[in-house]
């Protein structure tokens, strides 16, 4: 099947419209134009929530269609309310006008086997992709689109929709799938082919590298703005890793608890200094990290070159330029000094602080400004809560919103 695409003017390079082939492509079929309806019912269904690429807006996909939300301040920026029924995926470009859609919800004409580029200035698709199976996940560089199928990852040139890059997975229901975002580093990562392992394309440095970061299946990863460093947790939940992408190296294990949990994100401030996670335990915890940071003017000189000087340096030194020496902000165990004789429950840092939720309900998390979190759940609630950087505890909720309300609609 081929996909067609078009060009907006002013947001994408000038490309002709023509067609690429699809791998694993369905018949083909295209999206029939969104019709707007003015819907003010309190029956919406809440299909998914996503943050852009900086985490300072988020998308709903609803079964009447999607809204985009402002955080700081918290604002409803647009909404469109469809008759033709809602989306299960909504994928941000930044803040601009870019979206990428996938059909959901019971009632929904769109269908879950394809991907709508859509230019909200312009109220039309410019681009399409048709699939075999159900697409998982999709996400959206400046100049990449990647999508993700249970078994499959593809990625496209946003300027004309050409096929780049095709990996194999293993069985990967949950679309696991995370990308960098400056604009002179490209790096993703994905479940390997393996359990537990997880794969890194340094597609800038025509470099792949595959790290075993636990023994569970993965359940959740992020990477740095730049790539260099990845977060990941497993099925298991108890454990969250933090790793250097260019030599696989294991560089800080922070422990989420004892008991096995399903962790629904992992969040890394923008200086690397607090990652954030959420599960079904109904807890954000907050961890202090130990990872030095690189400043961006120096990344931005040569990410190539840096990356292959640290390939070439040994893992000891590699380690020692990545990791400060343990503040102990996060608490550990009193016995850590045994570590080489007990288990490495006792040797893993808990959290520095934390924020209770109701349980069962799936949150996300993501640093907002000045020490603070914001948190949105599939029960429809925008959480802003700020923690003390020194001596950690309970975090202080500052704002609640219920955004599904009309209340909040844009005016």
């Amino acid at each position: 099947m081929s996909s067609t695409v078009s060009t907006s003017r002013g947001l994408l390079p000038p490309a002709r419209i023509g067609t690429c082939e699809t791998p694993n492509a369905g018949p083909s079929g295209s999206f029939s134009q969104p019709e707007l309806e003015f819907n003010d019912t309190d029956d919406t269904e809440l299909l998914s929530v996503s943050w852009n690429q900086d985490y300072g807006c988020f998308a709903a996909g609803t079964s009447r269609g999607f809204r985009i939300y402002n955080c700081d301040p918290f604002k409803e920026t647009f909404r469109r309310d469809l008759k033709s029924g809602g989306f299960k995926i909504v994928e941000m470009l930044f803040r601009c006008n870019i979206l990428a859609l996938v059909g959901g919800g019971a009632n929904s004409q769109y269908p879950p086997n394809k991907v709508m580029i859509w230019d909200d200035h312009q109220s039309r698709c410019i681009g399409e992709f048709a699939f075999r199976s159900e697409v998982r996940a999709v996400k959206l560089r400046r100049d990449r689109i990647v999508v993700v199928l249970e078994h499959k990852i593809y990625v496209y040139n946003f300027m004309d929709l050409k096929l780049l890059h095709q990996i194999e997975t293993l069985a990967n229901p949950r679309g696991l799938c995370c990308l960098s975002h400056h604009s002179n580093a490209f790096v993703l990562a994905c479940p390997g082919l393996q359990r537990g392992q997880v794969r890194i394309e340094h597609f800038g440095l025509n470099m792949t590298k595959l790290i075993q970061a636990h023994d569970s299946q993965i359940s959740c990863l992020t990477l740095t703005m730049d790539g260099l460093l990845l977060a990941t947790a497993s099925t298991k939940g108890t454990l969250i890793r933090i790793f250097n992408t260019m030599d696989g190296s294991r560089l800080q294990e922070v422990r989420r608890g004892g008991n096995r949990a399903e962790i629904y994100s992992i969040a890394l401030s923008p200086n690397v200094q607090w990652l954030a996670a959420s599960s079904d335990k109904g807890t954000v915890h907050i961890f202090s990290l130990r990872v030095r940071v690189v400043g961006e003017d120096s990344y931005a000189q040569s990410n190539a070159a840096q990356g292959l000087a640290m390939l070439q340096q040994n893992s000891s030194t590699a380690l020692d330029a990545l990791i400060s020496p343990n503040t102990g902000a996060n608490p550990g165990s009193s016995l850590s000094f045994m570590r080489g004789v007990l288990p490495k429950y006792f040797s893993s840092e808990w959290s520095f602080a934390r924020f209770h939720l109701p349980e069962d309900t799936q949150f996300i998390s993501a640093f907002g400004s000045q020490n603070t979190v914001v948190i949105v759940g599939m029960d429809g609630s925008f959480y802003r809560c700020s923690f003390d950087p020194v001596h950690g505890g309970e975090m202080l909720q500052q704002e609640y919103v219920r955004f599904l309300k009309t209340e909040s609609r844009p005016g």
